[in-house]
């Protein structure tokens, strides 16, 4: 992928992986618009990008990301705010078809654990710290910290953390409140979730990309309207190529070979 160099992100491919890196580590890779304009960029790059099948998203020992940055928004007014949208764009990778693993070492707090909770799967080394400060600055949660943490801890951890602003969770603890999927070592959390995106991507692309927005679904939708959308897509992927190679590879006992169409 030929794109310009950036100051706050750098991306490699990794096979059939796109590997981003936040990159202001004097600052605990605290998030400004800047930032996320160019992880926006480089995010929809992979999303266009045939041979990537899934995304990893990570930081560096010390922070995922420490927070947003407050001399930012420190002299930001209502009226600026609400005019420009402010945050908006904060969240665009959400609108990702391809799935993103965030790999989450040392902080992640505010605006960085909102942006891991808008990955698909999280990774954590034992180190990592999750958490929502705002209140501590005279504000809330602005990019998902009410909402998306809600549904991955329930209503009471969610409301401990939100309104103290002191209650972190520990790598093992988001790990039991299902808001971590696995935890390991610091320096294999990367590797870990690269080989998982791997897996992920070596599966079809088409049908990958449909579960994942059939899952997401489920948080906007009745059990019933859910159930109903989730069949549909089901019955699209029989017009698919990898579903006939799919299922005769496992009816003829060999490996499927998927063209992602």
């Amino acid at each position: 992928m030929d794109a310009p160099q950036y100051s706050y992100v750098k991306f490699e491919k990794r096979d059939n992986v796109g590997l981003i890196t936040l990159n202001r580590p004097k600052a605990l890779n605290a998030l400004n618009s800047d930032l996320f304009h160019e992880l926006n960029e480089v995010v929809e790059n992979f999303d266009n990008d045939a041979s990537v099948g899934a995304i990893v998203l990570t930081g560096d020992d010390r922070a995922f990301a420490a927070g947003a940055d407050i001399k930012e928004m420190r002299d930001s007014n209502y009226i600026d705010n609400y005019k420009t949208n402010f945050l908006h764009h904060w969240t665009n990778i959400t609108n990702t078809r391809k799935p993103i693993i965030a790999a989450v070492n040392g902080y992640a707090l505010g605006g960085g654990c909102e942006l891991a909770m808008m990955c698909d799967i999280i990774y954590a080394g034992t180190k990592a710290q999750f958490g929502q400060p705002e209140i501590k600055l005279g504000t809330i949660p602005g990019a998902g910290g009410t909402q998306r943490l809600v549904k991955a801890v329930g209503k009471s951890k969610a409301m401990e953390m939100v309104l103290t602003g002191t209650f972190n969770l520990s790598a093992e603890e988001a790990e039991r409140a299902g808001l971590v999927s696995k935890v390991f070592p610091p320096e294999k959390v990367v590797d870990e979730a690269i080989k998982t995106a791997s897996i992920i991507a070596s599966r079809s692309q088409p049908s990958v990309q449909m579960a994942k927005e059939a899952i997401n679904q489920s948080f906007e939708m009745s059990l019933g309207a859910g159930l109903l959308f989730e069949r549909r897509l089901f019955h699209s992927t029989f017009g698919t190529h990898d579903q006939r190679e799919g299922m005769s590879a496992f009816v003829e006992k060999r490996s499927p070979n998927f063209k992602h169409k």
